[in-house]
C-alpha cells in the first residue's frame, strides 16, 4: 500500500491505533456532553469542572498521541517485513467491530449524560435560575409549605404526553425568551390555559376522601401607630364544611369566568348526583344569554388555592410577619407606618429600592427620632434591610410584577377570592342566593384584641 495508507488502517491497523481511537471518541463524546452543562453553571458537583477540562482532555490527548505512535509502530513492522494487516476485508471486518463496541460505548455515555440533563431541565434550579424569566415565580416558589416541590410536579402531566408536551411547550418559551417577545408580567397557567388538572397533581398527595378537621388560626396584625400596638384575630376554620360543600363525593361545581384570570365569575352551576340537587346561579349584573359566549370551568383545588406553591405578600401582611418573626423590631416608633411607605413606593429596580428603603427609614430616623437613631442604629439597619427583602421577594420591576399583581384566591381579605361567588347577588331560578353568611366557613372566636382570652386558655401567646 505504500506511504499513502487508507485512514481506516490508521486508526485500526494495530491494538495502539484502535486504543488511541477509543481514548479520543469516548473524551469526546463524554465532553460534548459535560461542556454545556458546566457552561449552564448547573454542575453540581466540585469535582465536575477538574474532570471535564483536565481528565477528559488528559485522555483526549493520550488517544491522540497513541493514533500515531501506533501508525509509526505498524509502518516499522511493515519495514521490517513484519506482517500487517493489509487484506482490505479483514481490515473493514476489524474497523466494523471496533466501531460496533466504541458506538454501544458512547451510547451508554451518551444515556446516562441525556438522563442527567433531562433531570436537571426538570428541577426547580433550571425552571426557575437557568429561564430567569421566571425569577419572580422562583422567589415565591421558595415560601412553604411547597418549596420542596419540582415544578414539575404541579405544571406537567405524568406520562410521556405530558412529557412531550411540556418540552413542545418549553420550545415556544424559549423562543419566546431569545426574541424577547414573553410577556410581562407572566401569565400563570390558570391564564395561559396551561393548568394541570388537581387530580393528576394537587390529589396525588392531598386525597379529597380524607376528612378534614376545623383549624384553629391565629392571625396578627400591627396598627400604623406610633407603638405598632398588635392584636390577634382568632377563627375556627371550619375546613371540613368548606372542602365538603365544594368537592364532596358526588359534587360538581362548574363556573363561567369572564376575564382570564377568573376573578370575575357570573354564573356558577352546582350539581349532586347524591341528592340530585341541580342549581345555577347568575350573578344580578349578568345577562343570560351572555353566558353561553363564556368559557366553562369545572371546579377543583387550584379554583381557590391557585397560589399554593407561589404566594405572594401583600405590604401589610409582609411587614407584619416579619415583625411577628423578630426581622424587625416591634418597638421601634411608626415602623409599621413608616415601612409600608417605603416598600410601596415606586422604585425602577430591586437595587434602587433596596438602597433608597435603608437609607429613607435611617433618615426618617435621624430626622424624627434622632435620641432612637442614636441609640438604635443597629436595630434600624435591620429593620431597614427586612423592608427591603420584603420588597425584593414580592415586587420585580424588571418583570412588571408589582403588588398585587397576583391575585391570591385562597380566602377573601386581600383579594374577592371567596366572595367572586359567595357575594348573596348570585341567584338561582328560586331566588335562593350563594351565601355569604360569615359562620358557614369560620367562627370568629375573637377578632383584632390585643389578648384574647382564649389563647391564655389554651396557653399560646
Amino acid at each position: 500500500m505504500g506511504r499513502n495508507r487508507p485512514l481506516i488502517q490508521v486508526l485500526t491497523g494495530n491494538w495502539i491505533s484502535m486504543a488511541g481511537t477509543a481514548l479520543v471518541t469516548l473524551a469526546g463524546f463524554s465532553w460534548l456532553f459535560l461542556l454545556p452543562l458546566h457552561i449552564s453553571g448547573h454542575a453540581n458537583n466540585p469535582y465536575m469542572g477538574l474532570f471535564a477540562f483536565v481528565v477528559v482532555p488528559m485522555i483526549f490527548f493520550c488517544g491522540l498521541a497513541l493514533i500515531p505512535a501506533g501508525a509509526a509502530l505498524d509502518r516499522r513492522r511493515m519495514a521490517h517485513g513484519i506482517g500487517s494487516m493489509t487484506d482490505p476485508k479483514a481490515l473493514w471486518r476489524r474497523a466494523g467491530v471496533f466501531f460496533a463496541v466504541m458506538t454501544v460505548a458512547n451510547l451508554v455515555i451518551g444515556s446516562q449524560l441525556s438522563y442527567r440533563a433531562v433531570a436537571q431541565m426538570e428541577s426547580v434550579q433550571f425552571c426557575g435560575q437557568t429561564c430567569h424569566v421566571m425569577k419572580p415565580e422562583f422567589t415565591a416558589h421558595l415560601r412553604p409549605p411547597h418549596a420542596g416541590v419540582d415544578c414539575v410536579a404541579c405544571h406537567v402531566t405524568p406520562g410521556a404526553t405530558g412529557f412531550i408536551k411540556s418540552k413542545m411547550a418549553g420550545t415556544q418559551q424559549l423562543l419566546a425568551v431569545a426574541f424577547n417577545t414573553f410577556p410581562r408580567p407572566i401569565e400563570s397557567a390558570m391564564e395561559n390555559n396551561k393548568l394541570v388538572s388537581s387530580a393528576q397533581t394537587c390529589e396525588q398527595c392531598h386525597q379529597r376522601e380524607k376528612p378534614m378537621q376545623p383549624k384553629l388560626r391565629v392571625i396578627t396584625k400591627y396598627k400604623d401607630d406610633e407603638t405598632n400596638t398588635a392584636t390577634k384575630t382568632v377563627l375556627m376554620t371550619m375546613a371540613d364544611r368548606i372542602h365538603g360543600a365544594h368537592l364532596a363525593p358526588g359534587v360538581e361545581i362548574r363556573y363561567a369566568a369572564s376575564d382570564k384570570k377568573r376573578q370575575t365569575i357570573p354564573w356558577v352551576e352546582y350539581r349532586n348526583s347524591t341528592s340530585g340537587v341541580i342549581k345555577a346561579y347568575l350573578a344580578s349584573d349578568a345577562k343570560p344569554e351572555a353566558m353561553a359566549a363564556l368559557p366553562k370551568f369545572t371546579m377543583q383545588c387550584v379554583d381557590c388555592h391557585n397560589r399554593a406553591a407561589h404566594s405572594f405578600e401583600v405590604p401589610d401582611r409582609a411587614i407584619d410577619a416579619a415583625i411577628s418573626r423578630g426581622a424587625i423590631p416591634a418597638d421601634l416608633q411608626f415602623i409599621k407606618k413608616t415601612g409600608l411607605g417605603l416598600i410601596q413606593a415606586e422604585y425602577k429596580t430591586q437595587e434602587e429600592a433596596a438602597s433608597k428603603i435603608v437609607t429613607g427609614l435611617n433618615d426618617f430616623y435621624r430626622t424624627k427620632y434622632p435620641d432612637v437613631f442614636a441609640k438604635r442604629s443597629n436595630d434600624i439597619d435591620t429593620a431597614g434591610r427586612a423592608l427591603a427583602a420584603a420588597y425584593s421577594n414580592n415586587v420585580f420591576p424588571d418583570y412588571k410584577v408589582t403588588w398585587g399583581t397576583y391575585s391570591n384566591n385562597l380566602g377573601h381579605a386581600d383579594y374577592p377570592g371567596c366572595f367572586r361567588c359567595h357575594d348573596e347577588s348570585h341567584a338561582a331560578a328560586d331566588k335562593k342566593t350563594i351565601t355569604q353568611d360569615c359562620t358557614v366557613c369560620h367562627n370568629a372566636i375573637a377578632v383584632d384584641e390585643a389578648s384574647p382570652e382564649i389563647l391564655k386558655t389554651l396557653g399560646i401567646n
